[in-house]
Protein backbone atom coordinates (compact mmCIF):
# COMPACT_ATOMS: atom_id res chain seq x y z
CA UNK A 1 0.00 0.00 0.00
CA UNK A 2 0.97 3.44 -0.74
CA UNK A 3 2.07 5.83 1.85
CA UNK A 4 -0.36 9.14 1.84
CA UNK A 5 -0.91 11.64 4.15
CA UNK A 6 -3.70 11.27 6.28
CA UNK A 7 -5.28 14.75 6.11
CA UNK A 8 -3.56 18.02 5.33
CA UNK A 9 -1.73 19.37 8.48
CA UNK A 10 0.80 21.73 10.16
CA UNK A 11 3.60 20.05 7.80
CA UNK A 12 1.90 20.68 4.46
CA UNK A 13 0.91 24.29 4.85
CA UNK A 14 2.85 27.73 5.17
CA UNK A 15 2.63 28.76 8.97
CA UNK A 16 0.20 32.07 8.42
CA UNK A 17 -1.42 34.30 10.82
CA UNK A 18 -4.97 32.12 10.76
CA UNK A 19 -3.28 29.03 11.77
CA UNK A 20 -1.94 31.18 14.86
CA UNK A 21 -5.04 32.58 15.63
CA UNK A 22 -6.71 29.13 15.43
CA UNK A 23 -3.92 27.89 17.26
CA UNK A 24 -4.28 30.38 19.78
CA UNK A 25 -7.89 29.88 20.20
CA UNK A 26 -7.45 26.75 20.72
CA UNK A 27 -5.04 27.02 23.85
CA UNK A 28 -7.51 29.93 25.62
CA UNK A 29 -9.72 27.59 25.52
CA UNK A 30 -7.81 24.63 27.24
CA UNK A 31 -6.45 27.69 29.70
CA UNK A 32 -9.64 28.52 30.51
CA UNK A 33 -10.30 24.79 31.41
CA UNK A 34 -7.54 24.56 33.64
CA UNK A 35 -8.96 28.40 35.19
CA UNK A 36 -12.72 26.85 35.22
CA UNK A 37 -10.68 23.93 37.83
CA UNK A 38 -9.58 26.78 40.15
CA UNK A 39 -12.48 28.78 40.47
CA UNK A 40 -14.10 25.76 41.62
CA UNK A 41 -11.32 24.71 44.29
CA UNK A 42 -11.89 28.50 44.99
CA UNK A 43 -15.78 27.79 45.53
CA UNK A 44 -14.89 24.56 47.16
CA UNK A 45 -12.64 26.16 49.79
CA UNK A 46 -14.98 28.26 50.17
CA UNK A 47 -18.25 26.38 51.63
CA UNK A 48 -15.71 24.51 53.55
CA UNK A 49 -15.56 26.77 55.71
CA UNK A 50 -12.98 29.63 56.98
CA UNK A 51 -9.51 28.05 57.45
CA UNK A 52 -9.98 26.27 53.96
CA UNK A 53 -11.00 29.76 52.53
CA UNK A 54 -7.87 31.53 53.89
CA UNK A 55 -5.71 28.82 51.88
CA UNK A 56 -7.57 29.23 48.95
CA UNK A 57 -6.85 33.12 49.13
CA UNK A 58 -3.59 32.88 49.99
CA UNK A 59 -2.44 30.96 47.24
CA UNK A 60 -4.63 32.92 44.64
CA UNK A 61 -3.23 36.22 46.55
CA UNK A 62 -0.09 35.59 45.98
CA UNK A 63 2.49 36.26 43.13
CA UNK A 64 1.93 33.36 41.24
CA UNK A 65 -1.53 33.25 41.71
CA UNK A 66 -1.99 36.90 40.64
CA UNK A 67 -0.50 36.27 37.33
CA UNK A 68 -2.57 33.19 36.73
CA UNK A 69 -5.43 35.09 37.62
CA UNK A 70 -3.95 37.79 35.29
CA UNK A 71 -3.55 34.94 32.17
CA UNK A 72 -7.18 33.71 32.89
CA UNK A 73 -8.45 37.70 32.14
CA UNK A 74 -6.11 37.66 28.79
CA UNK A 75 -7.20 33.98 27.61
CA UNK A 76 -10.90 34.89 28.26
CA UNK A 77 -10.65 38.24 26.56
CA UNK A 78 -9.14 36.48 23.41
CA UNK A 79 -11.31 33.09 23.54
CA UNK A 80 -14.09 35.30 23.88
CA UNK A 81 -13.46 37.98 20.92
CA UNK A 82 -12.10 35.05 18.35
CA UNK A 83 -15.23 33.42 19.19
CA UNK A 84 -17.41 35.96 17.83
CA UNK A 85 -14.81 36.17 14.78
CA UNK A 86 -15.59 32.61 14.58
CA UNK A 87 -19.79 33.45 14.97
CA UNK A 88 -19.24 35.93 11.92
CA UNK A 89 -17.78 33.52 9.64
CA UNK A 90 -20.38 30.81 10.25
CA UNK A 91 -22.86 33.75 9.08
CA UNK A 92 -20.53 33.56 5.44
CA UNK A 93 -18.66 37.34 6.03
CA UNK A 94 -15.21 38.03 6.68
CA UNK A 95 -13.84 35.01 5.09
CA UNK A 96 -11.93 36.84 2.38
CA UNK A 97 -7.85 36.53 3.24
CA UNK A 98 -8.08 40.45 3.43
CA UNK A 99 -11.10 40.89 5.60
CA UNK A 100 -9.53 37.73 7.54
CA UNK A 101 -6.35 39.76 8.44
CA UNK A 102 -8.17 42.49 9.39
CA UNK A 103 -10.72 41.01 11.69
CA UNK A 104 -7.51 39.13 13.51
CA UNK A 105 -6.17 42.28 13.81
CA UNK A 106 -9.26 43.74 15.48
CA UNK A 107 -8.86 40.54 17.86
CA UNK A 108 -5.74 41.35 19.06
CA UNK A 109 -6.45 45.41 19.50
CA UNK A 110 -9.84 44.63 21.63
CA UNK A 111 -8.11 41.72 23.63
CA UNK A 112 -5.47 43.92 24.43
CA UNK A 113 -8.07 46.45 25.35
CA UNK A 114 -10.20 44.66 27.70
CA UNK A 115 -7.80 42.68 28.81
CA UNK A 116 -5.91 45.68 29.98
CA UNK A 117 -9.22 47.18 31.49
CA UNK A 118 -9.98 43.65 33.78
CA UNK A 119 -6.32 43.76 34.83
CA UNK A 120 -6.72 47.55 35.38
CA UNK A 121 -10.31 46.81 37.47
CA UNK A 122 -8.95 43.93 39.05
CA UNK A 123 -5.86 44.75 40.99
CA UNK A 124 -5.03 48.15 40.59
CA UNK A 125 -8.31 50.22 40.67
CA UNK A 126 -8.99 49.34 44.43
CA UNK A 127 -5.18 50.12 45.55
CA UNK A 128 -5.14 53.59 47.60
CA UNK A 129 -2.20 56.01 46.29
Amino acid sequence: MRQRPLSPHIGVYKFAYTMATSIVHRATGVVLSVGLLALAGWLIAAASGPEAYAIAVAILGGAFGQLLLAGWLVAFSYHLFNGLRHLNWDLGRGLEKHEARHSAAIVVVATLLLAGAFIYAAFFAGVPR
